[in-house]
């Protein structure tokens, strides 16, 4: 098994292959996706994912949106940044040089856990300027109590060390080690989308950029800034979600009391895989709050 998924291997049958391409930029060969057409909405995918955790939510949007959605660096089949790079405002910097180079300026931005957390970061540091922000089960707000002292200090330890990421990745061979982390979401997928997590997980590469974010990534910087975003935030969670508690969306609203709550009763972490069209159709009718234009007048 070569360290880092390969296009032609692993990606053979990828999900939406035929919306892929490849794209320098920033220092970087990047993975991106793109279909649809209208308004443009940005999404980013969490930490140890990538463009399949998109695989039904993307196409379900194509018809409103002109849909861009990259692996992040380390993941899926970007190239790897620095360790010391893989930090919020490292991401945040390097996802704004794919825009750049993609000429591309979103109107509706939407990530996922960690990938809100880069949005977010990102409008705040004048990158992108959305007319809304979408935060789906979004990692927004520091670790508290015991884990905010053992998370950080024991994931720099296991990214430091790269024997961490081959021997996880070595695991990750026996399909249900990875059944069991999807269940730790509180998500429940079909097969085919637990076969295509183990499909990366199964790379030293994936593993180690998933820790490398974890062992950089500072909320406690962020939260005190939270107030300055000017953008509407939508915040989508999930119920069941046991990655990412659901109250932590009242911890986020007492910094930025004009937030928005939306629940999804019964859906876990990755509630856009669980139920795709569902939250495709709440996201459709934000934009339609925001007054975006409708990508499907345009193909009419």
């Amino acid at each position: 098994m070569a360290d880092t998924p390969r296009w032609d291997i692993e990606g053979r049958d990828w999900p939406n292959r035929t919306a892929s391409r490849f794209v320098e930029a920033g220092g970087l060969r990047w993975h991106v996706q793109q279909m649809g057409a209208g308004p443009i909405l940005l999404m980013l995918h969490g930490t140890g994912a990538g463009t399949h955790s998109w695989r039904a939510f993307a196409p379900a949007l194509a018809d409103r949106f002109t849909v861009v959605a990259p692996d992040l660096p380390g993941h899926g089949f970007t190239g790897a940044l620095p360790s010391k790079r893989m930090s919020l405002p490292g991401m945040a910097a390097a996802v704004h040089a794919l825009l750049r180079a993609l000429d591309c300026t979103p109107e509706l931005v939407l990530g996922h856990s960690a990938g809100a957390a880069i949005l977010i970061r990102m409008t705040l540091d004048g990158f992108i300027r959305p007319r809304g922000l979408v935060s789906l089960n979004g990692a927004l707000m520091p670790w508290r109590g015991l884990p905010a002292h053992l998370f950080s200090p024991a994931a720099k330890l296991m990214a430091a060390n790269v024997l961490v990421a081959r021997l996880f990745a070595r695991r990750a061979a026996d399909r249900r080690v990875v059944e069991r982390l999807v269940e730790s979401t509180g998500s429940v997928l079909e097969p085919a989308g637990v076969d295509l997590y183990q499909r990366l997980v199964r790379h030293p590469s994936h593993v180690g950029a998933s820790l490398a974010m974890m062992a950089n990534w500072d909320l406690a910087a962020l939260a005190p800034e939270l107030s300055r975003l000017e953008p509407p935030l939508f915040l989508v969670v999930g119920e069941g979600d046991l990655t990412v508690s659901p109250s932590e969306a009242r911890r986020v609203r007492e910094r930025l009391p004009s937030a928005e709550v939306i629940a999804l009763p019964g859906l876990g972490h990755l509630a856009h895989e669980e139920r795709p069209e569902e939250v495709a159709d709440l996201v459709k009718g934000l934009a339609d709050r925001l007054g975006l234009p409708d990508g499907r007048a345009r193909t009419v």
